[in-house]
This record gives C-alpha cells, structure tokens and sequence, in this order.
C-alpha cells in the first residue's frame, strides 16, 4: 500500500481520491487558494447520447457509467433526460444532431417542457441522461474524504503524486491546450424547466440546465483560448439571446453569476493518464469533466492496482 497526494480539489481530483479511499489506499488532497478549478464553472450535465455528435465512440460508451456513478457518491442526481431543440431557422442543425448521435426519439417538445409549448415543432429527446449540481457534488465528495479521515490542506504533498490540476499542469504536459468557456447563472421565479434544454445554432449552440430555487445555469462558449478574464460583453449578449429564444420569460430573470473557466485539453479532446518523472498525471477532460472523471478515475486506480501486484 502506497501513500499518495493528490493535486487538486477539481472534478478529476475528488474523483481520483474518492477511488483511491475506496480501494482502502491512503490519500491526502492538495488544495490551493490561487486557483479555482475549471469544474466549478460546470453545467453538471450527465449527456453522454449528446456528446456523441461530436466526440470519440468512447466518450459515448464510458459515459453511459458516469450518472450510475455519481448517485452513489452524491445526491441531487436528475435522471429526467436531455431536451434538444433548434429555432425553425436552423431545423437542419436537428436533423445533422439526429444523425450524429443515438438514444434519443423525435418529440413535441412541448410535451416534454411545458414551457416550450407552440413554439417549438420539432425536438430531441435523450430519455436515459442526467443532470447534477456540479458545486454540491463536489462539496459532497470532499466532505466524505474529510469524514473517511482524508487530509485535504494546501501545504507540501508527502506522499507519491498524483496531479489533478487541469489546465495550471500545462508547463509539464505537452500538448494540453486551454479551452475557454463561459456562463451565466440566472434566477427565475416563473420558469421552470425538468431537464437541461440544449439550443442548436451553427455558430453558437447552448444549454440551459435547471438547479434548485429557480436558479439555471446558462453557457457556455468554447474558444481556444487561455484569457482568464471575466465573461466578454458579446458572450453575454448571446448567452441571454439564447435564452430569450428558449423562453421570452426569461427577459425578466435576474443575474446573479457570471464566469468564465478553462477547460484542459490534449490535440484529441480525450483524457489520459500518463506517468513521468515519478509522477502520474490525470488531466484533459476537456469539456467531459463530470462525464469522464469517474471512469477515467477507476482507470487508474487498475492501472495502480495492476503496477503493485
């Protein structure tokens, strides 16, 4: 039995110390005050049929595990399914998704939101995803580390490293790139909507996902980029356009956060494990970070178990 630090207080990071606690490997978790992860920028969504239309067979097939996952560990986990939608204008952007991807069935969506009805023909519906709060499920995952006797502090790792630390890893990983996004946080006491709402556009496609309170969150733009500023003007003006497209109430929601986060991706847009120096690296879930991090999480924790036998 090994003693292992883990770097980083993200998704990956808590993923990868929640697996090391289980299979009963002693763990601390290395926090900073500095850096905010990409992952508390989340949207939470659980969609792996969505991704498929524009990433790897693999995202798909591990991502079917994650929402299972995530109900053991967490609560809050919304298994009501993804709507998607497109503006008459862009009908074409539906029926390439509907090409692209599986596991979904033409619908009214009206039927499926009622909020939606009469101004929506035609939609998507992928019955078997989820949704999750990405800031509770990672309060949660910690707070079980702090009550299974994990020590998470911001001094020096004493142990062998595991660096979880997105995109601030990138002066030791050749190749991860920063993939830029941003998002609102809105507040309605008239709308409601069970399930995160994806709008289709060929230039600027977006989701709407439902939390508790009346509360959404709205993003998110992907800009290769690595400006840390905050949320731009532009990005904003079309976040809310969007929304007033997926509900005109949505004009009188208040705004209560916006943000902006960088998303660690290597050249293929998929995670990897490597190891160098003496040290493994977990990192490049691009935009698949709540999706991808459990399973690329019991992926290591093989690849551990397998180095020691």
């Amino acid at each position: 039995m090994s003693y292992w630090s883990v770097l980083g207080t993200g998704v990956t990071g808590l993923c990868v110390a929640t697996a090391l606690a289980r299979a009963g490997e002693k763990l601390e978790v290395i926090t900073s005050e500095r850096h905010r992860p990409a992952s508390h920028w989340a949207g939470g969504m659980l969609a792996p049929f969505c991704e498929g239309e524009s990433a790897p067979d693999v995202v798909v097939e591990w991502g079917q595990r994650s929402a299972d996952w995530w109900q053991a560990h967490v609560s809050g986990v919304e298994r009501h399914g993804t709507l998607v939608i497109a503006p008459p204008r862009d009908r074409m952007e539906l029926t390439r998704f509907a090409k692209m991807t599986h596991g979904h069935q033409w619908v009214t969506p009206g039927e499926i939101e009622e909020r939606l009805a009469g101004r929506f023909a035609r939609g998507l519906y992928f019955p078997t995803e989820a949704h999750l709060d990405p800031r509770n499920a990672l309060r949660e995952l910690q707070q079980a580390l702090l009550e299974a006797g994990v020590a998470i502090h911001q001094g020096k790792p004493t142990g062998k490293i595991i660096d979880c630390r997105g995109i601030h890893a990138a002066a030791r990983l050749p190749g991860l790139r920063a993939v830029r996004g941003e998002m609102l946080i809105l507040h309605s006491d008239e709308v409601r909507f069970s399930r995160p709402v994806r709008l289709l556009h060929p230039r600027f496609p977006c989701y709407l996902v439902p939390r508790a309170g009346g509360h959404f969150m709205l993003g998110a733009t992907m800009v290769e980029s690595n400006d840390t500023s905050p949320i731009s003007a532009r990005a904003m003006m079309e976040l809310l356009s969007a929304a007033y497209t997926l509900d005109p109430a949505l004009a009188e929601a208040r705004i209560i956060e916006t943000g902006s986060g960088l998303r660690p991706a290597y050249p293929n847009n998929l995670p990897e494990i490597r190891y160098q120096d003496g040290t493994f690296h977990v990192n490049g879930m691009y935009r698949h970070g709540f999706l991808l991090a459990p399973i690329v999480a019991e992926n290591l924790i093989q690849q551990l178990m397998q180095e020691t036998r």
